[in-house]
């Protein structure tokens, strides 16, 4: 299996993760237990954002790109027309959310957080099919 591969199947295996993650803190909703599972969703949000950025590039050295942060492998992907503007703009906001998760004690931006992760979920998703496809 190459680099490219084995990377895609654990991001792959991070997104599901993440869902799943992100339905066990939406069954919580009003409980005790919430903010456990809103701030477990949160940091496997972390996990899995950080795969992307290194599926993203790896994918694009395969393509002769080079790209050395996540801000960069994002735009690059964009500019060598995988995603389009709308998707690499929710991306950028990854980037800001993801830096943002250390803050996670403060319940309100948690929240904020918390609950764009769905959309997230779908845009790793896409970069995931989009990557599967141009890859063989």
């Amino acid at each position: 299996m190459d680099r490219l591969n084995k990377i895609l199947k654990d991001f792959s295996s991070a997104v599901n993760r993440l869902e799943k993650a992100i339905n066990k803190a939406k069954e919580f909703k009003g409980s005790e237990e919430y903010s456990f599972y809103r701030d477990s969703a949160i940091q496997r949000f972390e996990f899995t954002f950080e795969l992307m950025w290194k599926v993203l590039k790896v994918f694009l050295e395969k393509e002769g790109i080079l790209c050395r942060s996540p801000r960069s492998c994002i735009r690059a992907f964009f500019n060598a027309g995988y995603s389009t503007e709308e998707e690499t703009r929710l991306m950028l906001k990854m980037v800001e959310d993801r830096n943002l998760t250390v803050h996670t004690y403060n319940e309100k931006l948690a929240e904020e957080i918390f609950s764009r992760l769905e959309s997230y979920v779908k845009i790793f998703r896409s970069i995931y099919e989009t990557i599967e496809d141009g890859s063989h």
